[in-house]
């Protein structure tokens, strides 16, 4: 099975503890803090594999996780970093967020790679928070959590030239005459249900070897998912030239071609804007020879390039072969590939202390924002100083004041960030 459309799950290391720990030593009777900051977590990223070809590493696996990072101990010690978990892709994925639809990275180039899960900072261990007036903090950060998504990834193949055609119009035929491929041929529509990929050799006066795509059959309403119409138009979004073949012994070769080009400019009008050959195939019988005069002179006031072939004899494959030669780009132009290098998206997050109060679902308030959030997940509430210490961010910050104004009473449940607080006259304990 040709697997290119995917959806995994990953979840970045969380930070490490950092360490509340005091100076013990002989001697030394009152040693300051000495607690060691939490290592980082690992990161997940994704990188191009040149050598693979299809996302077959994720058809049984779908869930993967970083390492967390290390605790911090006393003597300064620092908690070692999580290890970075790197995943590899075929050339031509693109990477989507699966909650939002936004377009994270568009991979082609070989060794490509992004980030797709950050791992979580380190607590800070006690040493950082003794000033002159506290000189024995216990107060020590938890570490962050590791980011979660659930994300998407779809390959596109990469390809010199792209075989589109309703079913049956002989694409496979063309392919096996072309190149060295052994596609399933047979005199039925739909025999090909998944993208084969051949290397055309030009004869020994041109060393290129150009890619052949063949496209499973479109049919009518492709475009707006009729059949496996997305998943079919997605493999002809990166080849330099279309090769467009038609029928010419079906019943009406005219209404064919118009179909298939309906159908690429409703999935992308810049697909028509490719170099284009369009193809009369099956010469040898007797309709497609008669088609053929009426339908080379209503594709040439259209500007469009026509060979008539019989992919099944070989007659005119030769005459095909050179118009593909003559439309693929100079050997000198050939190392930028077939499209530009792939892009990631770069989204800088603005780092404010702004937030929003808002019930949840079931009616508990949640707090939203990028700074209480992080606060929330680092602080460890079983000690009394830390949570003490939260309360007076939150006072600093404007949560404490917009929480009142919303209707909070003693005893309410308040969600921040992964946190669940129960709502006190005092002080915050965790749910």
């Amino acid at each position: 099975m040709f697997l290119d459309r995917v959806k995994i799950w990953v979840g970045a290391g969380a930070g490490g503890d950092g360490a509340a720990t005091f100076r013990r030593e002989a001697h030394v009777p009152r040693g300051g803090p000495d607690g060691g900051d939490g290592g980082r977590g690992g990161s997940i990223s994704l990188t191009v594999d040149a050598g693979q070809t299809m996302l077959r590493d994720y058809q049984n696996r779908h869930h993967f996780r970083a390492e967390p990072g290390g605790g911090g101990t006393r003597s300064r010690r620092h908690g070692k970093a999580g290890d970075d978990l790197l995943l590899t892709v075929p050339p031509g994925t693109a990477v989507f967020d699966d909650a939002t639809g936004e377009l994270i990275a568009d991979l082609i180039s070989v060794e490509q790679t992004v980030q797709i899960a950050r791992g979580g900072r380190g607590g800070l261990g006690n040493t950082h928070f003794k000033t002159p007036t506290h000189q024995a903090p216990r107060h020590a950060q938890r570490g962050e959590p590791g980011e979660e998504r659930w994300i998407r990834l779809e390959l596109r193949l990469i390809a010199d030239v792209g075989l589109v055609g309703l079913p049956n119009a002989g694409k496979s035929t063309l392919l096996a005459a072309l190149t060295a491929a052994r596609p399933k041929i047979a005199d039925y529509p739909f025999t090909t249900l998944e993208p084969n990929l051949g290397v055309m050799d030009l004869g020994d006066l041109d060393e290129r070897r150009p890619t052949i795509a063949d496209v499973p059959g479109l049919i009518e309403g492709a475009s707006a998912g009729a059949g496996l119409g997305h998943a079919f138009l997605r493999h002809v979004e990166r080849t330099r030239i279309l090769v467009h073949v038609v029928d010419g012994a079906s019943r009406d070769p005219e209404w064919d071609h118009q179909v298939i080009r309906d159908e690429l400019a409703a999935h992308d009008p810049a697909l028509l804007q490719k170099p284009m050959i369009v193809v009369v195939n099956k010469l040898d019988l007797p309709a497609a020879e008669r088609a053929w005069p009426v339908f080379r002179a209503a594709r040439a006031a259209e500007g469009l390039a026509t060979v008539a072939i019989s992919a099944a004899t070989g007659a005119g494959v030769e005459d095909l072969r050179t118009g593909l030669a003559e439309l693929l780009p100079d050997p000198d132009d050939d190392d930028a590939g077939p499209e530009p290098a792939g892009v990631v998206v770069h989204r800088i997050e603005a780092r404010h202390d702004g937030f929003v109060v808002e019930p949840d679902a079931d009616g508990v308030l949640r707090v939203r924002g990028q700074r209480i959030e992080r606060l929330a997940n680092q602080t460890n509430f079983d000690v009394d100083e830390s949570a003490e210490r939260f309360q007076r961010d939150l006072a600093r910050l404007g949560v404490d004041s917009e929480l009142r104004r919303a209707g909070v009473r003693d005893g309410d449940l308040v969600r921040i960030g992964r946190i669940e607080l129960e709502w006190g006259a005092n002080r915050w304990e965790e749910g």
